[in-house]
């Protein structure tokens, strides 16, 4: 059987572990909906929807773990419709949620750009960017664009969409999960020769051509799988507690 640990020892093992006081950031990081005060089965996900609340509860979960919570700069703070449902159901099952966006991005080994680089075998030697959220290393094995977008299909399980730039060798390649594409310019300044993310936006394909580094949007789902599995399988390891990814699919 699985042990017990007490909510507040989870709690605070992620904040010594992820520092959210150390972030700007676009939403509350740490416990976002309190439930029960032991925690004996944890769940980790990419976001707090409602299909993966569910998920959740039919596993009998005690506590949540995400990379998108509930509660974002700009949300009214009323919780009807959509998030008051979200938010019924973890109070009625007695459910922690657990969510951290940029802490969860950044962390150095267990992070969704620390998985991420070595699910896409890349090892990163410097960081770029706001926040250092970026990661930037040697090519590894990836010798062109081409190559290394196949990787990225293989190892994501879906195509990206490729800005090809001009077609240079790859020496450096920058990464940083999620919805990064605000980053390439910063990643063009580090030494990039290919930039990965998880979206695009216009101006990006026009700095690609322009500068002849390639971008690559992988997807913002697909670039954000690993961190809440790696963090929950490390917590499961050090409270002794049941642990399951539930992967909810988005194709975004």
């Amino acid at each position: 059987m699985p042990a017990m640990a007490e909510r507040l020892a989870i709690e605070r093992a992620l904040t010594e572990l992820l520092r959210p006081e150390a972030f700007r950031d676009y939403g509350p990081n740490g416990l976002q909906v309190e439930g029960c005060a032991q925690v004996r089965c944890l769940v980790s996900g990419v976001t707090a929807s409602l299909a993966l609340i569910d998920a959740a509860i039919a596993a009998g979960a005690d506590a949540l773990l995400v990379h998108h919570g509930l509660f974002w700069r700009g949300h009214d703070g009323c919780l009807t419709g959509w998030l008051r449902e979200r938010v019924r159901r973890l109070l009625a099952h007695d459910i922690n949620l657990f969510a951290y966006h940029l802490p969860l991005d950044a962390e150095p080994a267990l992070g969704n750009n620390a998985q991420l680089g070595r699910r896409l075998q890349l090892a990163a030697d410097a960081r770029f960017g706001a926040q250092e959220l970026g990661f930037i290393g040697a090519a590894g094995p990836w010798g062109s664009a081409e190559a290394l977008a196949r990787g990225v299909a293989a190892a994501l399980g879906r195509q990206p969409l490729v800005v090809p730039g001009d077609g240079r060798p790859l020496a450096r390649v920058a990464w940083c999960s999620g919805g990064a594409q605000g980053y390439f310019e910063a990643a063009i300044a580090a030494g990039a020769d290919a930039f990965l993310t998880g979206e695009i936006s216009e101006p990006q394909a026009h700095l690609a051509r322009e500068t002849g580094v390639a971008f690559l949007a992988c997807g913002h789902h697909a670039t954000e799988r690993y961190g809440a599995q790696a963090l929950g399988a490390h917590l499961a390891e050090r409270f002794h507690l049941e642990h399951r990814y539930i992967e909810i699919d988005n194709p975004a």
